[in-house]
């Protein structure tokens, strides 16, 4: 076992991409440690920098206490599991398996009661001698995670490697991935963009976006306080309501949350209180849960200052509930656009060509470089999005009020940024 240490990481391409920015992250020996984001983000790029196939351009990358931005790939022990399991087609699931162990010179019955035990263990031990061209999708993954645990490493890598399976062997394969690392103890970092396998699996999980770490922490610390609008809109399904309010503090009714045609009210003796104050007069974005916003009944009013209202627009079934979507003329925030970071400035790694000198010569953009491309985001409908379990419920067309659950409401300012403490 061993852990990972990324000091101010950064990779820039040839070109001057820049794929990963200043990446600070601790990953401890024996977790299981995953990495969420978008196509995009750098999270790959991360996992191959980790195992050597993609080389530092600037920072340092401990293993186990020591430097390693110069090892070769199989200097630093690590195993690695792609996407598509890239298994040997001419050997059957037991040669793929005995590979490594045949090349680190293991005697070969000892390596043989390996295999078998461990293929016990993945459920493919009836399939042993087959070859990877007869077997399912997630045989062919099993099979190629035995091949990397097989030598038992100090290090285990995942890309993403159930993206290309059904829904149902996704489920199956993500219970019996997590239970086996953990049994081994092996360090283990698996990269994802679906936020159900990272919440699942992860001891502890990383946020990324633009090649920028956004946050770090359990998956509940990371659920339930989300440091970034970015972040809170990423992990949440059904999806979070992103309201823009402006914040008012006034003397006898609390800091006033300001909709336009509709308001919240935060009492003075709640504890976000001496936070929230600061932004008086501001801009804020507040995070509403759909499960923070519960349909008052006729008759039972809520006290004032807890409500939001709206007309049903539209409802889905889900089996368990139904998501209603209340048109509420409340405007509400794109997620996406929040808080982005600019566009890295291109840059190059090595000796600058003759663009960059130019451009250090004149003080600017040479004449031909590409226009910079605008983005207007996307703006969800003002809609409040609920949930309403089975059996009476209202109808659409229909006018509701919903109570907020005040004390789960999250609050970002115009940045993106948390405005209340995070705790981790």
């Amino acid at each position: 076992m061993t852990d990972v240490v990324l000091d101010g990481v950064e990779k820039v391409y040839p070109g001057g991409q820049v794929a990963v920015r200043d990446l600070r992250l601790r990953i401890d020996e024996g977790e299981l440690f995953v990495l969420l984001g978008p196509s995009g983000c750098g999270k790959s790029t991360v996992l191959r920098m980790i195992a050597g196939l993609e080389e530092v351009t600037t920072g340092d990358l401990w293993l186990n206490g020591s430097v390693a931005n110069g090892l070769a790939p199989r200097e630093r022990n690590v195993a690695m599991v792609f996407q598509e399991g890239a298994l040997y087609p001419h050997r059957t699931v037991k040669g793929n398996m005995m590979f490594p162990l045949e090349v680190s010179g293991d005697d070969r019955a000892e390596a043989g009661a390996k295999v078998v035990e461990l293929a016990r263990a993945l459920g493919i031990n009836s399939m042993i001698d087959r070859l990877p061209g007869t077997l399912s999708g997630g045989q062919r993954q099993r099979a190629a995670i035995g091949r990397a645990l097989i030598r038992e490493p100090s290090l285990f890598l995942m890309d993403e490697p159930l993206s290309s399976l059904d829904a149902g062997l996704r489920t199956e394969l993500r219970i019996e991935i997590t239970a086996l690392v953990r049994s081994t103890g092996t360090t283990t970092v698996y990269v994802t963009h679906d936020q159900v396998e990272a919440m699942t699996m992860a001891d502890r999980m990383a946020v990324l976006r633009d090649g920028l770490l956004e946050d770090v922490g359990t998956p509940e610390q990371i659920y339930e306080d989300p440091a970034t609008v970015f972040v809170a809109a990423f992990l949440s399904s059904p999806p979070i309501n992103l309201l823009q309010a402006t914040l008012w503090a006034v003397e006898g009714e609390g800091l006033v949350l300001d909709f336009g045609s509709q308001r919240l009210s935060v009492p003075w003796n709640d504890p976000r209180a001496s936070s929230l104050i600061s932004h008086h007069g501001r801009s804020v974005i507040v995070g509403v849960r759909p499960d923070t916003l519960l349909p008052v009944t006729p008759g039972s009013p809520a006290p004032p200052g807890t409500t939001l209202s709206g007309r049903i627009r539209a409802m889905e079934f889900h089996g368990h509930e139904w998501l209603a979507y209340a048109e509420a003329g409340v405007p509400t925030a794109d997620a996406a656009e929040v808080g982005r970071p600019p566009p890295p400035e291109p840059r190059d790694p090595g000796r600058p060509g003759m663009r960059g000198r130019l451009r250090t010569l004149l003080g600017g953009p040479v004449r031909d470089d590409p226009p910079v491309e605008e983005h207007a985001g996307h703006h969800r409908r003002s809609d409040l999005v609920f949930r309403i379990a089975p059996g009476n419920r209202p109808q659409r067309g229909d006018h509701v009020a919903l109570r907020v659950d005040l004390s789960r409401v999250l609050f970002f300012g115009a940045d993106g940024h948390r405005v209340t403490p995070v705790h981790r």
